[in-house]
């Protein structure tokens, strides 16, 4: 095995590492860290939530001495500042590394580049570079966020094979088979909140949690779109605030009371400008951005789909393809205006192709 190779290898394991940690360090990036000596793994570790400690840390602490001379693997740039906790590129120093392999660096302006120049100003070997695509990839929430100031959001909707997310009665139960809507649960328990519109609300009535049989899930934060406060304080939503944070974006026009109402029931109210029907969607991703959520998962409607596309605000897009077709006049995943010719078209580059059971999942990035 090559050296290049033998770099590959640690650092997918690393990868890995920081994988187990999705949607739950927020606005933390995730990290993976592991620590080679003599072809020999002796630490690793992985950051797990915010405010606590770092990958490198933990897996500088599994390898004690044996670090003394060691190699590091890690996904991101060691920190260089003082934040909720120390910065780990002095540790890695004060613990005797003699070299750092980086998969990218950070590009968080706090770091940026100085956690590299720490290390070789204090003798460490430093390469960057190793699976660089696949960890901007895992970490795609943090560098939107960092260097945007929005939220990673994307698109998820199931679909028949003639376009059609419901049919012309609204009936959208179910489309996709049970593999599809397993694997959406996932994807709630990664994503640090969860969005619709009040007409899927109206509609559908759902719950929005993570129905995942395991101890590891978590429910994404509830996010409606309602710029007339039409939730019904006997919905699904309101009955169960208390259990699942809700925050309702809405009107600054929106009525007091109604206001005053929701509240009473745990439900967290956000106004923003712009009509009640045409709300400020950039400001309010940036409140929701400050309030540490830093993904968005979209489930509904067609109107808010089109709303988010037609501002640019979709960055990648999960469509489950359905083997079914209704036929007639139904329900489209995007409605809105629309364009009026093909060269307008939203132009998507597809990621991934996965079989679900009958169904196919299409992944792919807006990339504007």
């Amino acid at each position: 095995m090559t050296a290049v190779n033998d770099d590959a290898f640690y650092m997918q394991r690393a990868l890995n590492l920081a994988a187990k940690a999705l949607g739950r360090t927020s606005p933390n990036p995730v990290v993976g860290a592991v620590i080679v000596k003599e072809g020999q793994i002796v630490g690793e570790g992985y950051h797990k939530k915010a405010g606590t400690p770092h990958a490198e840390i933990h897996a500088l602490k599994q390898a004690g001495e044996k670090a003394k001379g060691a190699t590091m693997y890690v996904t991101l740039e060691p920190c260089s500042h003082y934040g909720r906790t120390p910065p780990c590129a002095y540790a890695l120093i004060e613990a005797g590394i003699k070299k750092v392999v980086m998969a990218t660096l950070d590009p968080n302006p706090k770091v940026a580049g100085r956690g590299k120049k720490i290390l070789e100003e204090a003798g460490v070997e430093t390469v960057v570079g190793v699976l660089e695509e696949e960890a901007k990839r895992i970490n795609e929430v943090f560098f939107k966020h960092i260097t945007t100031g929005l939220p990673f959001v994307s698109l998820k909707y199931a679909m028949t094979m003639d376009g059609k997310i419901a049919t012309l009665a609204g009936d959208s139960r179910w489309i996709s088979g049970e593999e599809s809507r397993s694997y959406v649960h996932k994807l709630r328990n990664i994503y640090d909140g969860i969005m619709v519109g009040i007409n899927t609300v109206l509609k559908d009535d759902p719950m929005l949690n993570c129905r995942l049989d395991t101890e590891e899930k978590r429910d994404p934060v509830r996010i409606i779109i309602d710029g007339t406060l039409m939730l019904p304080l006997d919905s699904n939503i309101v009955k169960t605030a208390h259990q699942q944070r809700t925050i309702v974006i809405t009107a600054l026009s929106a009525e007091e009371e109604k206001c005053r109402e929701l509240e009473k029931n745990n439900i967290e109210i956000l106004k923003v400008a712009g009509e009640p029907d045409h709300l400020d969607l950039v400001e309010a991703f940036k409140m929701l951005l400050m309030e540490d959520i830093c993904s968005i998962l979209v489930e509904g409607g067609a109107r808010l789909n089109a709303s988010l596309l037609e501002h640019r605000l979709v960055d990648k897009v999960y469509c489950f393809l359905a083997p079914k077709i209704t036929g007639g006049t139904g329900i489209t995943p995007v409605e809105g205006k629309g364009v009026d010719f093909m060269k307008d078209a939203y132009t998507l580059k597809i990621a991934e192709y996965r079989r679900l059971d009958e169904d196919i999942l299409v992944v792919a990035y807006t990339g504007w």
